[in-house]
């Protein structure tokens, strides 16, 4: 097949290109003779983007051959050969080897998934690719079925389409700040849009073996908002077929680039199943942290567990009985209301104090918390179609009013207001004598299914009807019956680094104190105009009987403290668990 009016077209006078047999976002790859040596190659082809100004159209071509020139000095079996960059009528082309056999995308389109033996085997060569790649300044950046192809006859793994590398020390291939790549398969710190580094490649191979596995990326949404909350926020489930290989793809699809599972360390973990048909654990480095962390068990005596049981029961039939009298003490003051309505003046209806409907305790807007997280949403999902940098950090925090930062999420809890009341239960706004004032301090107002705690540690928060208070050292944790959720507060000095740092270090010491630590993730976000840190990780809970959890943790300074709220539930949980912790952090009043 040729071009349109051509059977035949030869570039810088060698080149014949003969058929198209492959099209990408990067370019149309041609079969080609080259008639100087007489053997067959792949030619690309670089598209240039013709609304660019002459000027720009030149840096591009530069940048093009430059990057092209530093793939093209890489020598290993598993990454594709390039043989020359050529220019014709100012346009670049590539001229690989040629690759007898389609991509790996391909094969498992045609023949479905991989056992994990064939999987550990082409993991193994990518990885060793890479490495190979990496040492050379060179990153690959797109790492995809579609970018792997599987010689016929011989089964070897080629890494090709380096179209939009990455070479040290030069400028890359796209725009500055542009999005490239897959979003299935891109890392969550290339999609907060921070400068990356080998790890990135590394978190792509991870989601390749899952689609290898089962046919399927993990991060697989209907739609690129979907995909982009995927990475960066949802529980990260490998398929049921990565089992044999799951401490590796655990390793390589770590959210924190810093706790990823490097090139060397998985290379070995591969090539050992591939030996003796078992992955063996990962090597870590010995840490010099003690297991120290919010989310320790609750030391306490079989008996202490008994008459906290005693207690809760008795908590909650006490509340039962409050509400009630409540609900007795309602009807008859509405009854009261209706019976006094008619000899209500207006004047007195003019004298009563209102309330604007959009106003807060803490000044939010009238637009509401959900719509806000609509709106957001909507302009990421944008910003992403138009090929503009994502900011993975949007996803994870936004304003929510002045001097409030709400924390989004998928679930359907979403941050709650605080209406200010004193803690004498009167009105802010109502009239009271010098004499008789209230203090300063207001505490907040409790949604539906909640109960206002004023705890004696000097806070006050919201927290959902029938949890009870057990405290724990310097940590006062509020538990749900059984302890399936658990809402912990921590009250310190201020510490070096701050909020930001106490979480890194805290991140750090994550595996020592939490089985199975891994999916962590640290962002600096604030809390109320105070600088603040998220904290974000699944674990494998104390026992097999507790289970997998999720854990979200923030942490902010305050009027010289440190105040630190968590809350920790089961992964299949982490809806309800959102919402208690968003209702947590935003009813949280220093008392």
């Amino acid at each position: 097949m040729g071009t349109e009016g051509d059977t035949f077209r030869v570039i810088a006078s060698r080149y014949r290109l003969e058929a198209r047999i492959g099209r990408g976002g990067m370019g149309v790859v041609w079969r080609a003779t080259d008639q100087l040596l007489g053997r067959q190659v792949a030619v690309k082809e670089i598209p240039l983007d013709e609304t660019l100004s002459a000027e720009d159209a030149r840096l591009q071509r530069d940048r093009t051959l430059r990057e092209a020139g530093a793939v093209a000095r890489l020598r290993h079996p598993h990454i594709i050969v390039v043989h020359d960059v050529v220019e014709q009528d100012e346009r670049p082309y590539i001229v690989m080897e040629l690759i007898d056999g389609g991509s790996l995308a391909e094969r498992i389109s045609a023949d479905g998934p991989v056992d994990a033996r064939e999987a550990a085997r082409i993991g193994a060569d990518l990885l060793s690719a890479l490495r190979a790649a990496h040492q050379a300044g060179v990153l690959h950046r797109d790492i995809k079925p579609a970018n792997v192809l599987v010689e016929s006859g011989t089964g070897r793994v080629v890494l090709t389409d380096f179209g939009i590398a990455q070479v040290a020390g030069a400028t890359t291939l796209t725009e500055t700040g542009s999005f490239v790549g897959s979003p299935e398969y891109t890392a969550p710190e290339r999609m907060s849009g921070t400068r990356t580094g080998p790890e990135a490649d590394l978190w792509s191979l991870g989601a390749l073996l899952c689609t290898a596995l089962s046919g399927e990326s993990p991060f697989r949404r209907d739609s690129l908002g979907g995909i982009l909350h995927a990475v960066v926020i949802d529980e990260i489930r490998p398929p049921a077929q990565a089992a044999p290989l799951l401490p590796v793809i655990r390793g390589l699809l770590e959210r924190d680039p810093e706790r990823r599972l490097d090139a060397v360390e998985a290379e070995r973990m591969l090539r050992a199943f591939l030996e003796t048909g078992r992955t063996p654990p990962r090597r870590t480095p010995e840490r010099p942290y003690p297991p120290t962390e919010r989310d320790l068990p609750l030391r306490r005596s079989p008996a202490q567990r008994a008459a906290s049981a005693r207690r809760s029961q008795e908590r909650r039939d006490a509340s039962s009985q409050r509400s009630q009298e409540r609900r007795d003490a309602s009807s008859q003051r509405s009854q009261e209301q209706r019976d006094a309505s008619p000899r209500r003046s207006q004047e007195q209806q003019d004298a009563s104090p209102r309330r604007s409907p959009a106003s807060s305790a803490s000044g939010g807007a009238g637009v509401p918390a959900r719509s806000r997280r609509g709106v957001l949403m909507a302009a990421l999902l944008v910003a992403a179609l138009a090929g503009a940098g994502v900011s993975a950090a949007v996803l994870l925090t936004h304003r929510g009013g002045e001097g409030r930062t709400t924390t989004s999420s998928s679930a359907p809890g979403t941050p709650v207001g605080t209406t200010p009341r004193t803690s004498a239960g009167t009105s802010p706004t109502a009239p009271t004598s010098p004499s008789a004032r209230p203090p300063a301090v207001t505490l907040p107002s409790a949604p539906s299914g909640y109960r206002v705690a004023e705890d004696p540690a000097g806070f006050a928060l919201a927290v959902p009807d029938g949890f009870t208070r057990e405290p724990q050292g310097e940590r006062v944790f509020y538990l749900s019956p059984g302890e399936t959720f658990r809402l912990g507060v921590k009250v310190t000095e201020p510490q070096p680094g701050g909020p930001l740092g106490v979480m890194r270090r805290a991140a750090a010491k994550g595996p020592d104190s939490n089985p199975g630590y891994r999916a962590g993730r640290v962002t600096s976000v604030t809390h109320r105009g105070h600088p603040a840190a998220l904290w974000e990780f699944t674990w494998d809970g104390f026992s097999a009987t507790e289970g997998a959890r999720h854990t979200y943790d923030v942490c902010w300074e305050e009027n010289g403290r440190l105040y630190d709220v968590w809350v920790s539930a089961p992964v299949g949980k982490v809806r309800e668990a959102k919402e208690y912790f968003d209702v947590a952090v935003d009813t949280f009043t220093v008392t």
